[in-house]
């Protein structure tokens, strides 16, 4: 059953349209990735669903209340670990969360507290003040504040962002283990690696619109052909070489992802490499490198966009 259903969902602001006539259902106990770059319109659809901005057009259900006409009972439902944090700089993590956990009602808050603290190898810094944290660990402290609420529906919006590789691990197994608990979980996410570990479907989403919606397993098999070749090569690839690719049997589609670097997808690529290196030497091709791999999320993103995902630097559309 769907947990939240939105329709026709649109933000502009100014002339920038952020987010364009979304429809897409969340089903209730998943964790669903919404996978994107920056300025894809994933943090405006998150603060839209947790009536924090107002639609421009559209409207979404959550838990069965509209986001337009029943905002307080939406918040009843819903917490909320934002992209950026939100400490005022006076504060400590031991008072910021202690005070989190009692406005949400949690038994014994003190202690709620200082069990996330010392999860999340904050307990040292308990006492900091939020202006002496560093990034990495301001972020703990905004997740653990969905962590301590349990909310029904938790929204994480890129959860991981200036953590280090430990610090990942630790989250993404407090991210399953509350899903497994009984939330769902709205991930918003840049990283391919967190949003193929962690979602029971992904959401890709671009410029503002949803893309592609399923699981990991059947968005890498959409893409034609079972296994993918990148090369690179020292000098830039011209069209009349990405022609005579095509037209090697068994290369199903192709993609000229840079202009020295070309993916192909193809059926057995370890037999046909031998076949695709001759040709590129009659060609008069100099390789720079050549790997073959499964599928990803990488070229599940590329094959619906046309674009890179780790390449994308611009800023996010939604207000700070």
């Amino acid at each position: 059953m769907a947990i939240v259903s939105i329709r026709g969902l649109t933000k502009r602001y100014g002339a920038n349209l952020a987010v364009d006539h979304m429809n897409l259902d969340v089903r209730e106990g998943e964790i669903l990735g919404i996978l994107g770059p920056n300025g894809a319109g994933k943090s405006s659809t998150l603060l839209m669903l947790s009536t924090i901005i107002k639609p421009t057009e559209g409207t979404a259900e959550v838990g069965g209340y509209d986001i337009r006409t029943n905002p307080y009972k939406v918040r009843e439902l819903i917490g909320i670990a934002f992209q950026e944090p939100k400490l005022f700089w006076f504060n400590t993590p031991w008072q910021i969360l202690n005070w989190h956990g009692k406005v949400c009602g949690i038994k014994n808050p003190k202690q709620a507290a200082e069990r996330m603290l010392k999860q999340l190898n904050l307990w040292e810094a308990r006492n900091k003040y939020s202006h002496e944290l560093s990034g990495g660990m301001k972020k703990r402290v905004e997740v653990a504040k969905v962590m301590i609420q349990r909310p029904k529906i938790a929204i994480v919006d890129e959860p991981t962002a200036q953590i280090d590789v430990a610090g990942k691990y630790q989250i993404w197994d407090m991210i399953h283990k509350l899903r497994d608990e009984g939330s769902t979980i709205l991930l918003a996410t840049n990283e391919l690696g967190e949003a193929d570990r962690l979602s029971d479907r992904v959401a890709i989403v671009y410029h503002g619109r949803l893309r592609i919606l399923d699981t990991p397993r059947n968005l890498k098999d959409s893409i034609p052909g079972g296994d993918v070749i990148d090369i690179r090569t020292e000098s830039p690839i011209q069209e009349s070489i990405l022609q005579q690719m095509k037209q090697i049997p068994g290369v199903v589609d192709f993609t000229l992802v840079k202009e020295s670097h070309m993916r192909l997808y193809l059926n057995r690529a370890e037999k046909m490499l031998p076949t695709i290196m001759s040709r590129l030497n009659e060609l008069d091709v100099s390789i720079a490198s050549i790997n073959m791999k499964e599928p990803s999320l990488d070229d599940v993103f590329f094959h619906y966009t046309g674009d890179v995902l780790e390449e994308s630097d611009e800023p996010d559309s939604a207000p700070s």
